[in-house]
């Protein structure tokens, strides 16, 4: 843990890292100690993201000597809310559905009003730093190229740690330089984009997204083109997606003159309406 004190017997104390999990509550630890007959008339505690100029206040709430609660303000943001309670000198913060994006270090501070302070502040310096988690999610799956100058397939994922993407034809993994890395989107800890070349019509390919929490598939047909006589502009092969979560079942829905693709996770649905 670390500590940030002063020089008249005040100090904080926190955590240096703090782990969550995506979607569950984040509680970041923060105690305070003090002279022993030290008396405050008000103290205020201030929870932020960031430091220096870019800095986020987060969560602001008043401790009085006499109230049961610290008070925050009527703009407060309840996603955060103060899981200990300053007459215990407990300071902690709760965010409640973490998100990736909450990944950062934050800071407690805490301000003090009373008989032998006219104001005085403490803040560790060194702050805590939460690393939020979260299982693989394929975030779409598509074809670029054209018949000339040949296809290929990228699949967009994310998660925490950063998914390791693979590449699979009907029987077996596929390997080498038709398969890599694209890009890592910003930011590059939570997203990446893999693609696979030569991919050929009449073919089916799974990109396959993995971390210690999880797993996650979705699969790629390629419909060979249709036949009739070649023309300007003639659209490509089309692509039939099927993305599924493991143990899920695969939905596919033919329309006329569209791909319905059913995105089906353990809880929820997501569409999307492919125009060809």
């Amino acid at each position: 843990a670390a500590c940030g004190s002063g020089d008249d017997g005040w100090s904080l104390k926190v955590q240096p890292e703090v782990r969550a999990i995506e979607g569950y509550p984040a509680v970041l630890p923060c105690t305070f100690s003090h002279p022993q007959h030290s008396q405050h008339a008000s103290l205020q505690v201030v929870w932020r993201l960031g430091h220096g100029r870019s800095a986020a206040v987060l969560f602001r709430c008043t401790s009085r000597a006499a109230a049961a609660s610290c008070e925050p303000g009527p703009q407060q943001d309840q996603r955060y809310r103060l899981e200990g309670n300053p007459r215990e000198h407990d300071l902690s913060l709760r965010i409640n559905s973490a998100a990736l994006q909450d990944s950062g270090r934050y800071y407690c501070r805490m301000e003090v009003q009373g008989h032998e302070h006219e104001h005085a502040s403490y803040e560790d310096k060194m702050g805590t730093r939460l690393r939020v988690e979260a299982a693989p999610r394929i975030l779409g799956l598509s074809v670029e190229g054209s018949e000339e100058s040949g296809y290929r397939a990228l699949c967009r994922v994310q998660g925490s740690p950063l998914p390791d993407v693979q590449w699979l034809g009907p029987d077996e993994l596929l390997e080498g330089a038709a398969v890599g890395p694209l890009a890592q989107g910003v930011p590059g800890r939570y997203h990446t984009v893999s693609q696979l070349q030569d991919v050929a019509p009449g073919q089916q390919y799974t990109c396959s997204a993995s971390n210690p929490l999880g797993k996650e598939q979705a699969a790629l047909y390629v419909l060979p083109p249709r036949p009739g006589p070649p023309s300007v502009g003639a659209s490509p092969p089309l692509m039939l997606l099927l993305s599924v979560s493991l143990g899920a079942k695969v939905l596919l829905l033919l329309g006329v003159g569209a791909w319905l693709l059913y995105i089906y996770t353990f809880s929820h649905h997501m569409f999307m309406l492919m125009l060809i």
